[in-house]
C-alpha cells in the first residue's frame, strides 16, 4: 500500500483555534499536540480517500459482485472447506 502522504516533507508551522479547556488538559497530561494532530489527520484523510476509491469504483465493485453472485468465484470448485 502506498503513503497517503509524503513522510519525508519537511514540517510546517501552522495556527490553529482549539478550545482552551482542552488544550490545557492535553497539556497537562503532556499529550504531544503536533503528533496528535498528525495521527488524527492521517487517519480523516485515509478515510476519505478510502471514501472516494468506493465512490470512483462503485460501478466495477458492482459488476464484480454480480458476477460472483450469478456464476461463483473461480476457486469455487478448488477449495476443500
Amino acid at each position: 500500500m502506498h503513503a497517503a502522504y509524503n513522510t519525508q516533507a519537511p514540517k510546517k508551522a501552522t495556527n490553529l483555534s482549539i478550545n482552551a479547556d482542552l488544550l490545557s488538559k492535553a497539556r497537562e497530561m503532556d499529550i504531544n499536540l503536533s503528533a496528535t494532530l498528525e495521527q488524527a489527520l492521517l487517519e480523516a484523510l485515509r478515510k476519505r480517500l478510502r471514501e472516494q476509491w468506493l465512490l470512483e469504483n462503485r460501478a466495477a465493485i458492482a459488476a464484480y459482485n454480480d458476477h460472483v453472485e450469478k456464476h461463483g468465484v473461480f476457486s469455487d470448485g478448488l477449495r476443500s472447506f
